[in-house]
């Protein structure tokens, strides 16, 4: 069993990856903190609620709700018009009766990170900002997460939100790059990764006609939402019916690494750069000088990925 804390700016992605673990035999969710991202924090938290009220786990999953802006950086620009105005493709979910805890997201990691030391597996799937805070408040925390999984990044591909930069590592590269400098365990499921990694309107077609009767009104939501979600791949990348899961793919990472290849690299975050920023800059080099040691997914069994995905909903 896989002991998670998952980091979210919950959009249609997220909420994906939310209802898999939540539904996952081998993962129990040990709560999940917000992040300003593809939407702004309230709204992040209220989806998540949502989102676990939907999938009506069998256990309490506490929800802390985390930073509104970058570590150093002034306003956050957010992502509606990939995620919709209500981040998850304007779809209406049902409100939940259920409250965030009254403590900030970065203090929920560290008290989780001390009753779970040596077990606890952090999944981030936003900005690194939450994590970049407690890390702030507490830096012996690094030793105590067994791992970090983080959505982000781009190494050997262009990025998603500049040509070089991909959105989470973008959205704050300051909290990314005290992150990667920290010593904590991590790997990076970046753009090299997700994006060979498609969902189509058939496969979720073919799940909808296939899903356990518990499962349909989930299965009816990713559904609406990633119509949103295919018109922008269909504009930015020229996708047919498909958009990658790039959040999805890092908890199934975490739940099973050996659906990717990663290899050990030093990785720094560009940070003071107007055209760079958020680049993750990987020194290849023989003699390799820059950055710290992260481990890099760098090939997946895309196949394999999107099976276990939609296996979850049947």
């Amino acid at each position: 069993m896989k002991k998670m804390i998952i980091d979210a700016d919950t959009g249609i992605d997220d909420a994906l990856a939310i209802l898999y673990a939540l539904k996952s035999p081998s993962i129990k969710v040990e709560g999940i903190t917000t992040v300003f991202g593809n939407i702004n924090v309230d709204q992040a938290t209220d989806n998540t609620l949502r989102i676990i009220a939907l999938a009506a786990p069998a256990y309490d999953v506490p929800v802390a709700k985390g930073a509104g802006k970058p570590l150093r950086r002034g306003k956050p620009e957010f992502g509606t018009h990939v995620h919709g105005a209500n981040g998850i493709g304007n779809v209406e979910v049902a409100a939940s009766a259920q409250q965030p805890l009254d403590e900030e997201a970065a203090d929920f990691i560290l008290r989780k990170s001390e009753e779970l030391a040596g077990e606890l597996i952090l999944v981030t799937l936003g900005r690194l900002t939450n994590l970049a805070h407690a890390i702030q408040k507490d830096p012996s925390v690094c030793g105590r997460i067994k791992h970090v999984y983080v959505m982000g990044g781009a190494v050997g591909v262009p990025g998603n939100i500049t040509p070089v930069s991909e959105a989470n590592i973008w959205g704050d590269p300051e909290a990314a790059e005290l992150v990667i400098a920290s010593g904590v365990p991590l790997t990076m499921v970046g753009l090299d990764v997700t994006m060979k990694t498609l969902l189509t309107g058939e496969h979720l077609d073919r799940l909808r006609q296939s899903c356990g009767e518990e499962n349909a009104g989930v299965v009816d939501f990713i559904r609406e939402s990633h119509r949103f979600y295919f018109d922008f791949y269909r504009s930015s990348n020229y996708f047919i019916d498909a958009a990658p899961i790039h959040d999805p793919l890092t908890v199934l990472v975490a739940e099973d690494p050996s659906i990717v290849t990663t290899q050990l690299m030093n990785v720094k975050v560009v940070c003071d750069s107007e055209l760079c920023a958020g680049m993750t800059v990987a020194d290849l080099r023989r003699r390799s000088l820059v950055g710290s040691p992260i481990h890099v997914c760098t090939e997946v069994n895309a196949s394999l990925a999107v099976d276990r995905l939609l296996h979850a909903f049947i």
